[in-house]
């Protein structure tokens, strides 16, 4: 991994974002950076130039300076621009996809080092591309079906030899979906999935979940305590439980980073699942995933790590 050029470091997320702010205090305390923060939202309300010629090119905000020093650039939670809307739904629409187009071309046309590049960000997200990925990259996956055919659905579920779980197919900011057990109850509701795909996939029947953050070739892993609360089918709804830190099995660690590099992603928040039969399950990977409340639990150094990884170019912290 090549060290990085001194320079600034950009964060776009979420103005109140807690993961955006925790990383401006580590970069500040850990390598005296004070970095740019930028809400895409603030576009077009703030203004902004694009301009090239014969000495090269020169990027402006008028609410930021510095942005052609950036050399690393955190794509934390970026938004659509916030465009005022006006009388005509088809004006909105062009005025919309101009300042996208603008905003995002302004940022990413950047030589910055990225974490995580928007396109593979944006392609890594999908589910279906997730799971396909992970089997090739050795992990075990849980036989899975996505579909919007009730039919289908049904078929599935009640071909199966134990329980199954349905689950959201997106990974956008949505309200949260809890991940539940399919019963018969819910046959009758199956008709609603014709207009939200939903993912049906066999139930793992657990020792513990690990929840793994990724910093470019280091790995973060917490093993959750999942089945000792009311967690057992979503670790996410109990964090009462027990938090430690884990040291995966160097076959998963092979997989981990086949799989992240055919995603091409630098950064992710992955979650594992390990099966009473002894097999780690890949479950998911989030290219924006929340991770602060892994180091409150467990005092890993993973914002640190993310620090080093935009500042140096290398996730490691000495002593871990």
């Amino acid at each position: 991994m090549a060290a990085r050029r001194t320079g600034s470091v950009l964060i776009v997320s979420e103005s109140d974002d807690l993961h955006g702010t925790a990383m401006a205090a580590t970069l500040r305390e850990h390598h005296g950076l004070s970095p740019i923060q930028l809400d895409l939202r603030d576009f077009p309300r703030e203004s902004g130039s694009f301009r090239l010629d014969r000495h090269g090119t020169a990027r402006s905000l008028s609410h930021v300076i510095g942005l052609d020093d950036v050399r690393s650039v955190w794509w934390r939670r970026a938004h659509p621009a916030q465009v005022p809307a006006g009388v005509r739904a088809s004006d909105d629409a062009y005025r919309q996809a101009e300042c996208d187009g603008f905003i995002q071309g302004l940022l990413w046309s950047i030589p910055a080092y990225w974490v995580n590049d928007p396109g593979a960000d944006r392609t890594a997200s999908r589910k279906i591309v997730q799971l396909e990925t992970a089997q090739r990259a050795g992990f075990a996956v849980p036989e899975t079906l996505i579909t919007n055919d009730p039919d289908e659905a049904r078929s599935f579920v009640e071909s199966r030899s134990g329980p199954v779980v349905y689950k959201r197919t997106g990974t956008g900011r949505a309200e949260f979906a809890e991940t539940r057990i399919i019963t018969k109850a819910d046959f009758g509701r199956l008709a609603g999935i014709r207009s939200a795909p939903t993912t049906f996939q066999d139930y793992v029947e657990a020792t513990c979940d690990v929840r793994v953050v990724w910093m470019d070739g280091v790995e973060w892993a917490v093993r959750i305590d999942s089945q000792s609360g009311v967690g057992r089918v979503d670790s996410r709804l109990d964090t009462t439980v027990d938090f430690a830190p884990e040291h995966l099995p160097a076959s998963v660690s092979k997989s981990l980073a086949t799989l992240m590099g055919a995603l091409g992603l630098s950064f992710g928040v992955l979650d594992l699942r390990l099966g009473l039969d002894g097999e780690y399950y890949f479950l998911e990977v989030n290219p924006q995933g929340q991770f602060a409340y892994l180091e409150i639990k467990t005092g890993l150094p993973i914002f640190r790590s993310l620090a080093n990884l935009l500042v140096n170019g290398d996730g490691a912290v000495p002593g871990y």
